[in-house]
């Protein structure tokens, strides 16, 4: 396999750069200019090359890129001009800053000087800084053949980096980076512009409405204090809770703060429409995002950026300023993401993946056999807890069934439990909810018992000691520094630690991070399901191509001419078990249509 690292200098200025503009923006741009591309072909020897756009074209073609993998670090830029402004796409992509947050964590600080000097590679020199505002053209000869040595230093580094890092990866992973960049380097996503330009307008003005309607500026919403002091005006006490930052308390205004949603359904008409202009006016994430696709829609179709490895679980997350991770189910910007012309869209879901995984990693053989055999597990659980049979359970029981199934199998508690439900409209006293959880644990007790295993494995992890974990010991192990998954890449707790009072934590950015046994248990069961999809996706991909992956989901389209054919692969494979997993109970649910937001289930 040929490997051709490669780095691109561009032009940048104190407006114009990649602080200021996504890598989409800044590559398409009218202002982009190639300053100079240095290239190795596996231990070769290093080239720097600068010329006009033609000249740098035809260099760079002058390389077998059909045969050849190319290789940077943050791919996501350089496959990026690579593939848009030189029409160039080879056999497929390599990344070492996605590897290294594999192996490295991402809480690690990844940047390929901080990795150079971590691995004593070198260091990376800062010729970059004195290029801001050139044009090519503003060069001279030793400005240039210094900017050059400065690159040719940075392929060397990335080549070297990727000799270290890349006995860590199976064949598997390093085909799940080149899908990810893929997704990005050859969009095949559209977007509906005369959709997101109405949709735009009308979230201007139903913010309006809604700071009309409360009779307060936009000043007073968005200040925490004086949002504070006008709630206390109508005689409403602010919530708060302890920030996780300072350890002190706080306003708890954020739209995922259970005490500022509970406002919304308050008494008061004043409050209720407060807090809906609050969220209109302090969350503009459905105004800025509509936004960038409109800018996006101009420009080109939809390239999709994830960031692979993104959580220490292995799992994808929104890169770019644009995380399509998160956009809410009922959201229009979903509908206005569409197949090209004369294709449809495909989104396979897997089925309640993790509750099926933390069963079967337990050998909570029961839950499993209920899951392998389609039976309703949820009304089981509800038979559980209403003692009453199932055909008997009503719907709301039944709710309360799934929402035990899917939320206490990682040590949930009674009063999250509560709150859980609340969200959903269903109140229950905290004292029901206890006993709830109870049946739970003694109905599925190998559940519990994992995670008394995940708080001893900690200790494990601290002694650098090698254990089994759960009953599928292939599938999982604690290895010194972490957990590997079946992948061979570690969930690792950085600098592990226990204190007095026997509470573990680890370092991340943000300070110490508190973990226990059922948060283990979530994070090890999410990398194994993550594994498992990952190699669900690949197979999707030798027939369709994958356009996107959102949690268990992968996303693809497909010639609307094989239609049916290609809705039964794509079943197919996710209901497909590696071999690894061979008796965990997948399954999942296929939709299709015309665009990501008007999908129909598939039933086969």
């Amino acid at each position: 396999m040929n490997i051709i690292t490669i780095d691109f200098e561009t032009y940048y200025d104190k407006d114009f750069s990649l602080s200021k503009l996504t890598t989409e923006e800044y590559v398409r741009d009218e202002r982009f200019e190639t300053i100079g591309v240095g290239v190795r072909v596996n231990e070769g020897e290093t080239k720097w090359f600068s010329g006009t756009f033609v000249e740098t074209s035809r260099f760079l073609s002058s390389y077998n890129w059909e045969e050849s993998y190319a290789l940077a670090h943050n791919t996501l830029f350089d496959a990026a001009i690579l593939s848009w402004q030189f029409g160039i796409s080879p056999r497929g992509w390599l990344d070492t800053l996605s590897m290294a947050r594999a192996t490295d964590g991402v809480e690690a600080g990844n940047s390929l000087a901080k990795l150079a000097v971590r691995y004593n590679l070198g260091v990376k020199g800062q010729e970059v800084l004195n290029a801001l505002g050139k044009r090519r053209s503003d060069f001279t000869p030793e400005e240039l053949a210094r900017y050059g040595e400065y690159c040719k230093n940075d392929v060397n580094l990335t080549y070297d980096l990727f000799k270290i890092l890349v006995p860590h990866f199976s064949k598997t992973e390093l085909r799940l980076i080149d899908i990810t960049l893929r997704m990005f380097a050859k969009p095949i996503l559209q977007l509906n512009l005369p959709m997101l330009e109405l949709h735009l307008d009308e979230v201007k003005t139903r913010k309006e409405k809604l700071l009309e309607a409360c009779m307060a500026d936009k000043d007073t919403l968005m200040s925490n204090d004086k949002f504070a002091e006008m709630l206390k005006s109508i005689g409403v006490d602010p919530p708060t809770k302890i920030s996780p930052t300072t350890g002190k308390e706080t306003w708890a205004f954020a739209k995922s703060d259970e005490g500022f949603k509970a406002l919304a359904d308050y008494p008061d008409e004043r409050v209720q429409a407060l807090v809906a202009a609050r969220l209109g006016t302090k969350s503009t994430l459905e105004e800025t995002r509509t936004e960038r696709f409109i800018g996006i829609a101009k420009r080109g179709s939809m390239p999709v950026p994830l960031r692979y490895y993104a959580a220490h679980t292995g799992r994808w997350g929104g890169d770019d300023k644009l995380n399509l991770q998160n956009i809410p189910r009922k959201s229009l910007l979903k509908k206005a993401i569409e197949p090209p012309e004369g294709y449809i869209l495909i989104n396979a879901d897997s089925s309640q993946i993790e509750a099926r995984t933390v069963a079967w990693l337990a050998g909570q053989s029961n839950l499993v056999e209920a899951f392998e055999n389609g039976d309703d597990v949820y009304k089981i659980m509800a038979s559980a807890i209403y003692n009453k049979d199932i055909q008997d359970i009503t719907d709301q029981e039944r709710f309360v069934g799934k929402t035990t199934i899917l939320g206490a199998g990682y040590g949930m508690g009674a009063q999250k439990f509560q709150l859980q439900l609340n969200v959903f409209g269903v109140s229950l006293e905290i004292a029901e909810c206890q006993r709830i959880i109870s049946v739970y644990r003694e109905t599925y007790p190998y559940i519990p018992q994992l995670w008394k295993d995940a708080g001893r494995a900690l200790d494990a992890i601290i002694r650098s000691q090698s254990v089994s974990l759960g009953v599928q010991p292939q599938v999982i192990q604690v290895v010194p520094g972490g957990i590997q998954l079946p992948s061979g890449l570690c969930i690792t707790y950085r600098d592990l630690q226990i204190d007095s009072d026997n509470q573990y934590s680890y370092a991340t950015r943000r300070g110490r991070t508190k973990i226990y046994g059922g948060k283990v248990v979530e994070n090890f069961t999410q990398g194994v399901a993550r594994c498992a999809v990952g190699e669900q996706m690949l197979r999707i991909s030798k027939r369709y191509q994958v356009a996107l992956t959102v949690h268990d989901s992968v996303v693809c389209v497909a010639p609307k001419a094989e239609q049916d054919e290609a809705l039964k692969y794509v079943q197919d494979c996710m209901r497909w078990r590696p071999d690894w997993c061979s008796t965990l109970p997948l399954n999942c649910e296929v939709e299709y249509g015309d665009s990501y937001g008007n999908l129909t289930k598939f039933k086969n």
